[in-house]
This record gives C-alpha cells, structure tokens and sequence, in this order.
C-alpha cells in the first residue's frame, strides 16, 4: 500500500516542527548542526529551511554570534540559521513576593523588552495581575513588535503549584492567591494561552538552558529569596513530582521547635536561613531595620556580623542540599536567588556543609556553583516555558504560511 499525499504532508510538517524546535532550543544553527541535532538528513534539511525560509520563519546569518562557540574551521565558516524574529514573540511574567517582572523575547530566545514595578504580590493579586498586563503592553510598545504574534506566556509564581489545574494549591504562602484562578485572569488580560509554574522550576529550567548548568543534564537549582526553594532537573527536564510540588526544601523541617513558619509548622528551612530571616535576625541584634539586599552588601564589605549571619543559613541549607543529593545523585548544584549575590560568602559555608552530609561517591564529581542570571533567573525561565509551550501555535502559523503562498 503506498503512503498518501496527506500521510507525506503530515511527515514533512512534523519535520519542520523539528528543526523549529531545534532552533528554539539552540538559538543558532548552522544546517550541519541542524541536521545533527534531529538525526535528518542534509538534504531533507535543506529543503525542509527553505520551506521555512519562504514561510518566513526562518533567517540567514552569516557570521557566528559571539556568544556562540564553535570549532575551528578552515574556509569559509557555515552559514548559520536562527528563527525570524516576526515568526512570534513570547512573553515572561516573574510574580516575586515584592515586584513584578516581564520580558519579551523571540523564539530564539533574544529579550527585547524587560520591565520590572514594585509591588505587594502576596497580598494583592489582582493588582499585581493588573501590573502585569499592563507591563506586557508596554513592553510589546516599547519592542516594537507585533502584538498579533504573542504566542503564549509564562508565569513563574512564588508557591506551590498545581500543574493539573494551572492553579495554585491551597496554602497560606500567597495568602491573596487564593480565590483566584490566576492563568484564566491573565488570559483574560492578554487574549493569549497563559502556562504558570513554580519560581524555582522555572529559575532551575533557566539555568540549565542559559547559565550556569547549561551541561547539566540533572541538576538542583536552590533559590534563596523571600523564601528558599528548589527546581530539579532530571534528565534534562524540570521533575514536578506527582502534583506539582516537587522541590519545596523551604518547607523541610530542621527545628522542631523553631520559629512558626507561615506553612503552620515548626522549625522550616526558610524560617531559619531564608533573606527575611536572616534580615530579621540582625535588624533585632542591632535595633535598626535591615534588608537582605543590604545585608548582602555590608557582608562584601566585611561587616563580621552579616558575614556570620549568612554562613550560618548557608550551613543550615547545605545539610538539607546534601540529603537531597543522597537522593538523587545530581551532577551539580546551582544556588540562585537574592542572597547569591554574596558569593563565596554564601557558597563556600553551604558547600562545606553538602560535603559533610552527602555521600563521598555523591560529591566526589558534584559542582556547586552560583547561578549566572542573578535575579532575572525566574523571568527567563517563564519565557522558556512560553517558549516551550509555544508547539501548536507555532505548528498553525506554519501551516497557514503555506496556505497563504499557494
């Protein structure tokens, strides 16, 4: 029996699905490259990008990005291909417990307008949604891109997350969250698909795709903010767990009979080592209010005080880091979030403590390093997952540039 047109249409358009995606995870490609990396051959390659080429997906560029390391070659360098920066636009939205953050960016990954406002997400959700919305408006205007070609957004939330629902899980961490179905608000805001995750998935997705993990194929991101949480990476994909809550280390209890945390239990990670606590415990220790921020930064300039007080939360995660390492054996261990940007200040008492916890075959080849995208970390992972969940809207598009030039 022979293979019908539709069959062979249906064949060729999962095919130029494929380099697309490749492209969107890669950036730039050269056809070579593109024919490596989805196992197709050269030839079907080349006319599966000239198709795209005239749909106008994808470009031409003839010198290599700098960013982009490539082999040494001898004659004329490969001419390298990345997605059209008009064949659609993604859109971020980072949702941290104290501002709103949102970038733009094309397919290929490329911020063309990043925004950020301070504001009390926590307590007021429909404000803080509002502020989103309006930042999304403002960034499409301000990019001069086409609001017709927005894909879809992704939102990063600081708490759990049902990834069934798309809603967030009953809790007390966002207390204005609650009664709301956040996406299906956004949505309403924007006119376009809207996927919600987690922070910390979302800043450990974006630092496996473009920063410090970027080799890591398992990997655990630790956000250390407003509050402590962690993102897994296995096998090169963020580990949700069974309903989306994979990767609350904030809520592992070290002390009970610790602080009361706003979980309702005792003794939590993040009562004892989280920004706020820390920050709590100095401004009480000094009689003047501090911020982690600051705190962060007298420890830099050598206040013993700050210094003390962010080794000794660091100690405290590095033991619950280090169990979960005895759990899932990951190839490296990349701390985000504010209190990072202390450094050494904050690793090299967090790494100290990992290796006492975990087992020596565990660390024997683990790396723990800082993160690289500070605290942009979240909102490029939310345009990661725009990005990702992009598929069928850019599979329509296609598809309708082939129809129009019939």
């Amino acid at each position: 029996m022979g293979v019908g047109s539709g069959s062979l249409e249906s064949l060729r358009e999962l095919n130029r699905l494929r380099v697309v995606d490749a492209l969107r995870r890669h950036g730039t490609l050269s056809r070579a490259e593109i024919a490596r990396v989805t196992g197709l051959s050269r030839s079907t390659i080349s006319t599966l990008v000239a198709d795209l080429q005239e749909r106008g997906f994808v470009i031409e560029r003839e010198e290599p990005a700098n960013d982009v390391p490539r082999v040494a070659q001898q004659g004329r360098p490969p001419v390298l291909l990345r997605l059209d920066p008009s064949a659609g636009i993604a859109v971020g939205v980072d949702f941290d417990h104290t501002h709103v953050r949102t970038a733009i960016s094309d397919l290929s990954r490329t911020v063309v307008a990043e925004n950020s406002v301070e504001a009390d997400v926590d307590n007021d959700a429909m404000r803080a949604l509002d502020i989103a919305a309006d930042l999304v408006h403002a960034g499409i205007e301000q990019a001069g891109v086409d609001g017709d070609r927005v894909l879809g957004v992704g939102v990063a939330l600081a708490g759990p997350v049902d990834q069934p629902e798309g809603k967030l899980h009953a809790s007390s961490i966002l207390p204005g969250w609650q009664v709301i179905d956040a996406g299906a608000e956004l949505e309403a805001r924007l006119g376009v698909p809207v996927h919600i995750d987690n922070d910390a998935n979302l800043g450990a997705l974006a630092e496996v795709t473009l920063g410090a993990g970027r080799s890591a194929r398992s990997a655990l991101y630790v956000q250390m903010s407003s509050g402590i949480g962690a993102g897994l990476i296995i096998d090169g994909r963020p580990y949700r767990g069974a309903s989306g809550v994979a990767g609350e280390i904030g809520h592992v209890t070290v002390d009970e009979s610790g602080p009361i945390c706003r979980c309702g239990n005792r003794g939590c990670l993040e009562t004892l080592a989280s920004g706020p606590a820390i920050a709590r415990l100095l401004s009480e220790s000094r009689g003047e209010p501090l911020s982690p921020e600051q705190i962060v930064v007298l420890a830099k300039a050598g206040d013993l005080g700050c210094r003390r007080a962010i080794a000794d939360g660091a100690r405290v995660v590095g033991r619950v880091v280090g169990n979960i390492c005895n759990l899932l054996n990951p190839e490296m261990v990349v701390v985000g979030g504010d209190l990072s940007a202390a450094g050494e200040l904050l690793l090299g008492p967090l790494r100290e403590a990992l290796l006492r916890a975990a087992l020596p075959a565990i660390t024997r080849d683990l790396d723990v390093v800082a993160g690289e995208l500070g605290d942009r970390a979240n909102v490029l992972g939310a345009l990661a997952l725009a990005i990702a969940q992009s598929e069928q809207a850019v599979a329509a598009r296609i598809a309708a540039a082939g129809e129009v030039g019939r």
